[in-house]
């Protein structure tokens, strides 16, 4: 029992050093392992003791949005949630991470971050299955779609001044809608 409490105790440490690194490194990409472990709350020696460097607390910051990133995904089901329904859920759940862990999110090129080849291959079958329900319009070019589509979340969530998920969502839907959705089909 001792030692799943100092195991959760631990991992909250962890989270804590991620949540605090994101922060301090989104306002000062050149901030020090000092600086992280000050807004974290801990001592620099604990911050060594879980990330052997700077490299790699940034690489495990990664890792985190990453697994945030899919969660999100996941997390609407959007095998089978109706079509409109997923792809605004998916946009706003996507927006809270990248608002959340934009720094980790931008460290890495899209190619080696968040956007792996199963996440891709879920958003392209996602895409596809709009065009099948009807929400998107015959002949669209599915690929372009899905990548005009990751290029407006990832502007969207660079406008920190208007930083509601939700609200984000909906122009980022709506405007997929209105460049490849049947005519009249908007989100909000």
């Amino acid at each position: 029992m001792e030692k799943r409490a100092l195991r959760a105790d631990s991992e909250r440490t962890v989270q804590a050093i991620l949540e605090a690194a994101e922060r301090v490194l989104s306002d000062n990409p050149a901030a020090t392992m000092e600086q992280i472990a000050e807004a974290a709350g801990v001592s620099r020696t604990t911050v060594h003791r879980r990330f052997a460097s700077r490299d790699a607390l940034v690489s495990a910051m990664t890792r985190w949005a990453t697994q945030q990133f899919h969660d999100a995904l996941a997390s609407v089901r959007p095998d089978v949630t109706p079509p409109l329904v997923a792809l605004y859920q998916v946009t706003a759940n996507v927006l809270r991470v990248k608002l959340r862990w934009g720094f980790a999110m931008n460290t890495h090129p899209a190619e080696d971050g968040v956007l792996t080849p199963d996440v891709l291959t879920q958003c392209d079958e996602f895409f596809q299955r709009l065009k099948e329900t009807g929400a998107l319009r015959p002949g669209i070019d599915l690929v372009w779609a899905r990548r005009v589509y990751c290029a407006l979340i990832h502007e969207a969530a660079q406008d920190q001044d208007s930083a509601d998920p939700d609200a984000l969502a909906t122009q980022v839907v709506d405007t997929v809608l209105g460049g490849f959705g049947k005519p009249g089909l908007t989100v909000g």
